[in-house]
C-alpha cells in the first residue's frame, strides 16, 4: 500500500505523429516530484502512462497499492504538455473519475490545469496545484496527513461553498540542486529503450538542466515555470549524468530546457566537469541563435558533446520576428547557422507559419531562408494561442469553437488569420518538399554519396513540390 501514487496523462498512442517518432521520453516532471515526496518520508509509486493504451489501464494498480493521495502531475518539461492537447485532458479525466471513485485525494499539477483549473476540478480534482508544483504539492500532502487546514497554501485552487478559490502562487525555487534526482527507479526503462531500438535510433534520455525562461516571445506560454530562469549547477547535471551512464548504459541526453545553457560559462563549467568525470556524452538542445553566438560559447558546446540544436528560428521575415517580440535578428539565424556548421553540429529549426497579419512575402522569406541554410532538420508548426499570451489576448474573441488542438499534428487555425486551415495544411506539406528538395540538390552539388536515396528522392519532390506551389496560389486568390 502506498501513500501517494503519481502519473499523468501524457499517452503517446494517442498522438499519432509523436507516438511513429518512436522516440518517446520518460516524465521527467512527474518524476522530480515524486522522488521529492519520497525524499520526504512519503511511500510513492509511479504510473507511467506514456506507453500505454488507455487510462482505464490505471485502475488494477490504484485498487492494488490503495492510495490515500493520486497525484496528476504532468511533466512540465515536455513541450507537449503545454499544448493542453485534448486527447490529453480526456485522459486526465478518465483517471480523475478512477480514483474518485476509490477514495483518493486528489491533486493536479499541469499546464493544462493551471490554464483550465475549473474544468479540472469540475470533474473531480479536489486541488489544482498552479505553477512550479514540488513546495505547493507536500505542503498539501502534510496537511491532509495531518488533518491540519489546506485553505492558505500557496499555489492551490480549489471549491469551498460553491465557490472557487485561488491562492497565491508560491515563489518559484531558486536553489534547484536542493531538489533529489527524479525517480528514475520508479518507471520501466527498458521500455524506453525497447522503442527507440525498434526506430533504429540510440537510446536517449531527457534532462533539465534548468526551470524557467526570462524572454518575452509573446506567443510562447511558460504556466508552471514563468519568466524566472533558475538553474542547476554543472556539478549537479554531472552527478545526474554520472548516475543515468552508470546505471542505465545511456549517454545521449536531450536537454529539454527552454534554453540550455543561458547563464554566464555554465556551458564551459559544464564542459570542464564532464571531464573531470571523465564522462564522453553526446547530446542536444534548445536554444536561441544570439545566445549561441557570444563568447565561445559554440566550442564549449561542441567540447563537452554537443550534437544538435533546435533554433526557434520561426520565421525568414523580420518583420514577423518583430511582431513576435523574438528578440532576434534573421542575419543571426544566417550567422550562428554558418557557426554551428562549420563545428558540425546538426542544426534544427523550429518554424512557425500563420502569426498575425502575416503575407504572402513574409512566408516566402521563410521558405528562401530554409533553402538557401538548408538546416539538417525543420518542425513546422502554425500560431496556437496559449492562455498567458500577449498572443492569446489578441486573439481569444476568435477561440469559440475550438481552443486547442486535438494531437499535435492538428495545425487547425483556431483564430482569424491571413488564410484558412487548409492553406496553412498544404504549405506545411509544401516546405517540406521544397525543404527536402533542397536537401538533395544540396547533396547532389557536394557528390555526397553517402546520401544517395536523398538524391534519388529528388524525381519525387520536384515535381510534387511545383504541383502543391500551384495548389497553394489558387488558395491565395
Amino acid at each position: 500500500m502506498l501513500d501517494i501514487v503519481f502519473s499523468h496523462s501524457y499517452y503517446y498512442k494517442f498522438d499519432v505523429k509523436q507516438w511513429n517518432n518512436k522516440t518517446p521520453y520518460p516524465p521527467l516532471g512527474t518524476l522530480y516530484a515524486a522522488s521529492y515526496l519520497r525524499e520526504n518520508g512519503y511511500e510513492v509509486g509511479v504510473f507511467d502512462a506514456n506507453l500505454l493504451d488507455d487510462p482505464k489501464t490505471i485502475q488494477p494498480y490504484l485498487e492494488k497499492q490503495r492510495p490515500k493521495t493520486f497525484v496528476l502531475y504532468d511533466d512540465g518539461f515536455n513541450y507537449l504538455t503545454k499544448m493542453c492537447l485534448t486527447t490529453m485532458r480526456e485522459a486526465a479525466f478518465e483517471m480523475i473519475k478512477i480514483a474518485k471513485k476509490l477514495n483518493c485525494h486528489i491533486i493536479v499539477c499541469s499546464s493544462d490545469s493551471t490554464d483550465h483549473y475549473e474544468k479540472y476540478l469540475t470533474a473531480g480534482a479536489d486541488y489544482v496545484i498552479q505553477g512550479e508544483g514540488e513546495i505547493s504539492l507536500k505542503e498539501l500532502v502534510d496537511a491532509l496527513t495531518n488533518n491540519e487546514d489546506t485553505t492558505t497554501i500557496k499555489g492551490l485552487v480549489f471549491e469551498r461553498n460553491e465557490e472557487v478559490v485561488k491562492n497565491p502562487k508560491h515563489s518559484v525555487l531558486r536553489d534547484l540542486d536542493k531538489l533529489p534526482m527524479p525517480a528514475w527507479d520508479l518507471i520501466d526503462i527498458e521500455a524506453y529503450r525497447k522503442i527507440w531500438e525498434s526506430g533504429g535510433n540510440e537510446f536517449t534520455l531527457n534532462i533539465a538542466t534548468t526551470r524557467g525562461c526570462p524572454f518575452k516571445c509573446n506567443w510562447c506560454a511558460k504556466p508552471i515555470y514563468g519568466n524566472r530562469y533558475n538553474s542547476h549547477s554543472p556539478e549537479y547535471i554531472t552527478k545526474h549524468i554520472k548516475y543515468l551512464s552508470h546505471t542505465y548504459g545511456v549517454n545521449r541526453f536531450w536537454m529539454c530546457d527552454d534554453i540550455f545553457g543561458l547563464k554566464p560559462n555554465w556551458v564551459q563549467n559544464f564542459n570542464r566537469e564532464l571531464k573531470k568525470e571523465k564522462l564522453s556524452i553526446t547530446y542536444y538542445i534548445q536554444s536561441r541563435v544570439d545566445l549561441l553566438l557570444k563568447e565561445d560559447t559554440i566550442n564549449a558546446l561542441v567540447e563537452s558533446g554537443l550534437e544538435e540544436v533546435w533554433v526557434g528560428a520561426e520565421s525568414g521575415s523580420q518583420v514577423i520576428l518583430d511582431a513576435m517580440d523574438k528578440e532576434i535578428k534573421v542575419a543571426q539565424i544566417y550567422e550562428a547557422t554558418r557557426l554551428l556548421k562549420e563545428k558540425n553540429v546538426r542544426v534544427a529549426f523550429f518554424i512557425q507559419f500563420g502569426y498575425l497579419e502575416e503575407t504572402i512575402a513574409d512566408i516566402n522569406k521563410t521558405i528562401q531562408m530554409i533553402k538557401e541554410l538548408v538546416p539538417d532538420n525543420i518542425g513546422i508548426s502554425v500560431s496556437y494561442p496559449l492562455p498567458g499570451t500577449k498572443f492569446y489576448q489578441k486573439v481569444k474573441d476568435d477561440l469559440k469553437l475550438k481552443a486547442n488542438w486535438t494531437d499535435s499534428d492538428d495545425l487547425a487555425m483556431m483564430f482569424k488569420g491571413t488564410y484558412n486551415t487548409e492553406f496553412y495544411r498544404k504549405l506545411q506539406r509544401y516546405v517540406h518538399k521544397e525543404y527536402r528538395k533542397s536537401q538533395g540538390i544540396h547533396y547532389l552539388k557536394h557528390l555526397n554519396i553517402g546520401k544517395f536515396k536523398s538524391i534519388l528522392k529528388l524525381t519525387y519532390y520536384i515535381p510534387s513540390a511545383f504541383y502543391d506551389k500551384l495548389l497553394l496560389k489558387k488558395l491565395v486568390k
